[in-house]
């Protein structure tokens, strides 16, 4: 079940750089966030994984070729990943380059359990704009909410709303899209509106601050899951609430 299911943590944050020291932060921060948790293994190319003896310096001379390489945990019967993928400015919101960084994790209850801290630390460690873990399964259909009448022509699946194509969002500051837990750094969340006393009290329940001032939100108690009534609701009551998600309409 884990395994057709797995957890995916996505953030969005600045292109690396010279000498950039975040992957290295991300991996080791993920470490801390999940105890017990050892990223010391990369994959061969028939995916079979290696040991990584010297890890932190293999990942710091991989970042200075402009890569973030991927490193796992090392067991085939609990797999956890993490790797990062540059976006080209002319593909990303607002023509800035991006760092896309993926981590994916079995979605049992430990993981459950860490799930707020593991997006935090790889959130924080990125100097992410924004991210999200979500399961697997209710990743693929908020997926399908992005369509183009010329390049992805469709429906949006159970009643979401239509998203557009990131490279058509002014700012790498709003978010494409929601997940279960959201992390908005405070660019992010002041570019969707949020918080606001007001409207949010149900959120700002499930919510808490990070180090930086940006907000981790969480949509549902449980991993969202789309075949529950009370989880699409909460996700379209999200949607509702923040229109310019998806580069809809100003907040």
């Amino acid at each position: 079940m884990t395994q057709r299911n797995p957890l995916a943590i996505i953030v969005y944050a600045p292109a690396l750089v010279d000498n950039d020291a975040r992957s290295l932060t991300i991996v080791q921060g993920m470490e801390r966030a999940f105890p017990g948790l050892r990223l010391e293994w990369r994959l061969s190319k028939e995916g079979q994984p290696l040991p990584l003896p010297q890890r932190d310096a293999w990942i710091t001379e991989e970042t200075r070729k402009g890569r973030f390489p991927l490193v796992c945990n090392g067991d085939e019967s609990f797999p956890v990943t993490i790797s990062g993928l540059q976006i080209l400015a002319s593909q990303a919101p607002g023509g800035q380059p991006l760092l896309d960084v993926h981590a994916k994790l079995p979605l049992d209850k430990t993981v459950i359990g860490v799930s707020v801290d593991v997006l935090e630390s790889v959130a924080e460690g990125a100097q992410a704009f924004w991210g999200h873990a979500t399961p697997f399964r209710a990743g693929v259909e908020i997926s399908r909410q992005t369509i183009d009448p010329v390049h992805k022509p469709g429906i949006p699946p159970r009643g979401l709303p239509a998203l557009k194509f990131a490279v058509k969002i002014g700012s790498p500051a709003i978010p494409y899209y929601l997940g279960w837990i959201n992390y908005w750094s405070p660019a992010s969340a002041h570019a969707i509106g949020f918080p606001d006393p007001t409207r949010d009290a149900e959120l700002l329940s499930r919510a808490r601050r990070t180090a930086t001032g940006g907000w981790l939100v969480q949509l549902t108690e449980a991993p969202l899951d789309l075949d529950n009534p009370a989880h699409l609701d909460a996700l379209l009551r999200a949607y509702e609430r923040f229109p310019a998600i998806g580069g809809r309409a100003v907040p």
